[in-house]
């Protein structure tokens, strides 16, 4: 059994209700739940949230609308307390991990995603995440990571790529998620995504950003050209 988290918080600290905020004819939370159930991967679909008006769309919606204790809502928790809580939720199968402010990984994303995940624990992976390849200048403090100066210089395109988590979506069997009072674990299958899936709204230029790019595809779209899938 999979059941598909869809977490939601009422305010945040960096864009304020981001998880509401319009994107085309429907807001973030809207168009989440509407991919979600499409894709049809999941055999439940939760939302987990401190809002009010969250669970109203939930319900609106045709999903699992549960009311997110308010101490769990705090950011200054930890992360793993929030984790041990959702483990609560789900008795057993598999946790599917899908946030709003990924409006790109679609429907056919999901499809991929899982069907890779069911390979990848053949395999001996523990879970599934989704990456982006990431091929930048990068330091730290001890000087650059990826390239040299002088004659050690490379050309962007040529850089070793890094692998920038993005989310997506995160698959984990949930006996996993309860053991290690996390998501992920160090051996997640990396699903790779292209540069539009993997953005992630945290920020007002993140969203002015994906609004961009949802213009920009909608006008593709409207004159016949669509938009080149991810391999």
């Amino acid at each position: 059994m999979y059941t598909a988290v869809i977490p939601v918080k009422e305010n945040s600290s960096r864009l304020p209700r981001k998880n509401f905020l319009p994107f085309g004819n429907e807001n973030l939370l809207e168009r989440k739940i509407r991919q979600v159930k499409h894709s049809r991967i999941a055999d439940r679909i939760i939302v987990s949230s401190d809002s009010d008006y969250a669970l109203k769309i939930a319900k609106k919606m045709g999903v699992d609308a549960l009311k997110r204790p308010i101490n769990l809502a705090d950011e200054s928790r930890p992360f793993s307390d929030f984790m041990d809580y959702i483990a609560t939720l789900i008795p057993q199968g598999h946790l599917i991990w899908s946030c709003v402010t990924s409006p790109f990984f679609d429907e056919k994303l999901m499809k991929m995603a899982k069907k890779r995940y069911e390979e990848a624990l053949i395999s001996g992976y523990d879970s599934l995440i989704a990456v982006y390849k990431f091929k930048h200048f990068m330091l730290n403090k001890q000087g650059p990571m990826n390239y040299g100066f002088g004659l050690e210089h490379k050309n962007s395109q040529d850089l070793p790529a890094f692998d920038l988590f993005t989310n997506g979506i995160i698959m984990s069997p949930i006996d996993f998620v309860r053991s290690n009072h996390y998501h992920y674990g160090p051996y997640a299958y990396r699903f790779e995504v292209d540069q539009l899936a993997s953005i992630d709204i945290d920020t007002k230029l993140d969203y002015l950003s994906a609004l961009s790019w949802l213009d920009y595809k909608q006008c593709l779209e409207s004159e016949g050209g669509g938009i080149r899938d991810v391999p």
